[in-house]
């Protein structure tokens, strides 16, 4: 009988979120893919490191382990062809990194084969393939590659940390947008006078539900996945926030309503082994500290 993905968290990443191929990229970018396709076969053997995105992929699919029954699904999504694969293979198998499944495409677009492979999170480094999976209703993010944080690749992370910002991640971009369009005091007022109307699904709301559901399934005590909601919201645009998760039925581990400070030295301090956010000027400086990524609004007509 074949295997459902809907059985399983599936995590889709590419392979320049997985491992640190800076380099790699600079050779494709400024020499084009036929030096990009030579260097990899050529450099095939050599083992590649960590990149932002493998504490966390490590953090997941150790999740299977401690519950001793598969809970999580790892998939590579990359534009490699077969033939210039071997080397991220090669390093997958080096870190003892349980994933066995992949959709090269060989150049092509990855995003139509996310719902395919049934994917509940796409973490690339590709601008356009990060806003294609948005577009198509994946929670997605466009992680940060300039700064690859420390990451002992032999140790044992027992818990996974993951932090959201709400409005265009959690929840929809309809508050965000009176902020943007009419100013903060539009914005408080919308959200007081809608304190307990329930704020409608963003891009990461299913996602969130799904860790939430894995959570359930741990004592609270003991739980090795922990969240955070990390917002420049504060009171009382907090109201609305807390009721809607409530209605959601989802636990938050911590909450921070920042009212406008920086997320930065929070971030650090929770240590998240993800931060995802809309704005440049929330993900920017928490990618300085933390891995993290930034989730593009979802075009118009999509």
């Amino acid at each position: 009988m074949a295997i459902s993905m809907k059985d399983y968290l599936v995590i889709g990443v590419s392979s320049r979120a997985l491992f640190d191929l800076n380099d790699e990229n600079e050779i494709y970018e400024q020499q084009g893919l036929d030096a990009y396709s030579t260097y990899q076969i050529a450099h095939e053997n050599d083992i590649l490191r960590p990149g932002s995105g493998f504490a966390l992929v490590k953090a997941l699919l150790n999740l299977n382990e401690i519950a001793q029954e598969r809970m999580v699904e790892v998939i590579i999504m990359s534009h490699n062809s077969a033939d210039t694969s071997l080397r991220i293979f090669n390093s997958i198998s080096y870190y003892g990194l349980d994933i066995s499944r992949a959709a090269l495409g060989g150049g092509a677009s990855i995003s139509p084969y996310l719902e395919a492979f049934g994917v509940d999170l796409f973490l690339s480094a590709d601008e356009e393939d990060v806003q294609e999976a948005i577009d198509s209703g994946v929670a997605a993010g466009q992680i940060y590659t300039n700064i690859v944080h420390d990451c002992d690749s032999a140790s044992e992370i027992k818990q996974i940390r993951i932090a959201f910002d709400g409005d265009a991640v959690l929840f929809s971009d309809e508050s965000e947008q009176i902020f943007q369009t009419q100013g903060l005091d539009a914005f408080v007022e919308n959200e007081r006078k809608n304190a307990n109307k329930e704020l409608p699904e963003g891009p990461f709301a299913k996602f969130l539900k799904t860790i939430s559901a894995l959570q359930s399934r741990f004592t609270t005590s003991v739980s090795p996945i922990r969240t955070a909601l990390v917002t420049a919201r504060n009171a009382p645009a907090h109201e609305r926030v807390i009721r809607t998760l409530r209605a959601w039925n989802v636990r938050i581990d911590e909450a921070f309503f920042l009212g406008g400070m920086s997320k930065r030295d929070v971030l650090k301090a929770f240590a998240p082994h993800i931060f995802f956010d809309d704005q440049a000027v929330h993900a920017d400086p928490a990618s300085q500290v933390v891995p993290s990524a930034k989730v593009p609004y979802k075009r118009k007509g999509s």
